[in-house]
């Protein structure tokens, strides 16, 4: 079994909850509890955001195509962009022991996720691929 939905959304923050939507959808398909859903949520959503911050500079006119995949293994998540290219070698989240906002996305999205790769075949832009292996009923 694998389903998948696949979604273009513009670089705007105000289509982020059309993504956050799916994602709940798509977690419930896949039978993740309500904990694993809400992390999962924050963790693409915070992806997603870094795209327009970081890739696309803030510019709202750019596309972000998203596609969820529920496997036999579990489910994954792929984020692609037409922006900067990421080195993903400098990508590190701050210091939980400092005390200030940001700086927390990629421990968000480590958190929620088992994998979290960049695909370098890529030559313009971004593709990070999330993948949250299948769990026990209490495990999150």
């Amino acid at each position: 079994m694998m389903d998948s939905v696949k979604i273009t959304i513009p670089s705007h923050p105000k289509y982020l909850s059309v993504v956050r939507a799916l994602v709940s959808r798509m977690g419930e398909l896949s039978e993740m509890s309500e904990a694993s859903i809400d992390k999962v949520k924050l963790a693409v959503d915070e992806a997603c955001s870094n795209v327009i911050k970081y890739a696309y500079k803030g510019d709202a006119g750019k596309r972000i195509a998203v596609e969820f995949r529920i496997t036999q293994e579990g489910f994954e998540v792929t984020i692609e962009d037409s922006g900067i290219k990421a080195n993903p070698e400098l990508i590190e989240g701050r210091s939980l022991d400092e005390v200030k906002p940001g700086g927390l996305g990629i421990h968000l999205i480590k958190r929620a996720f088992d994998v979290l790769a960049f695909d370098e075949r890529k030559k313009k832009g971004n593709r990070l691929r999330l993948i949250r292996y299948k769990r026990g009923d209490n495990e999150d």
